[in-house]
């Protein structure tokens, strides 16, 4: 277990808010009205500046943890997929306009797979460049669909062809990570 002082790093704290979001979001998705809407945007858009900050604050005051490296890592997918299911759930989503969400979802089920496998073998899969920005563009663009109704025709149509776009960089990182496993794999199979 971590020491005290270092379970309440400031970077620990910001992966502990974004745990902390998500039944808020919940609870704001079941109250259909534009200030529930716009609350819920304010605080998926504040989980994701957090997202951002936690990483850089933890290099930059020498206070990265094993706890931290976890949540920071595992807490922005939740979020993400959180937001995603609750998208789908209250019809925000339909039609051909699910499938950015399938896409995105699949993906990081299989991201965390090839983790997963790789560390049997003592391989560290680093997160890409490519691998940011499309957590930086699903979280822009879900932003756009948790407002919905409540922020216009327009709004609503941002998030969804937005939200398409994140899935087609999704793919580029995913494609990006599954060669570079491949490589790796064919490599642990000659030795």
């Amino acid at each position: 277990m971590a020491p005290r002082n270092q379970l309440y790093t400031i970077p620990n704290m910001l992966c502990f808010f974004r745990l902390g979001v998500i039944p808020v979001m919940i609870v704001l998705f079941y109250i259909d009205t534009p200030w529930a809407a716009w609350s819920n945007v304010v605080l998926y858009a504040l989980a994701g500046a957090s997202d951002f900050f936690d990483g850089r604050i933890a290099r930059a005051t020498n206070t990265e943890t094993l706890l931290g490296k976890f949540l920071d890592s595992s807490t922005d997918k939740m979020v993400v997929g959180v937001a995603l299911m609750l998208l789908l759930a209250f019809d925000r989503l339909d039609g051909i306009w699910i499938i950015p969400a399938i896409v995105i979802y699949l993906r990081e089920i299989l991201i965390s797979g090839v983790r997963e496998f790789m560390a049997l073998y003592n391989v560290i899969v680093p997160v890409s460049q490519l691998g940011k920005w499309k957590l930086t563009a699903q979280m822009f663009f879900i932003g756009f669909l948790i407002a919905g109704p409540h922020g216009g025709p327009i709004v609503y149509m941002i998030g969804k062809v937005g939200l398409t776009f994140a899935a087609v960089i999704t793919v580029l990182s995913g494609w990006d990570y599954m060669h570079g496993a491949w490589k790796t794999i064919r490599q642990l199979e000659k030795a």
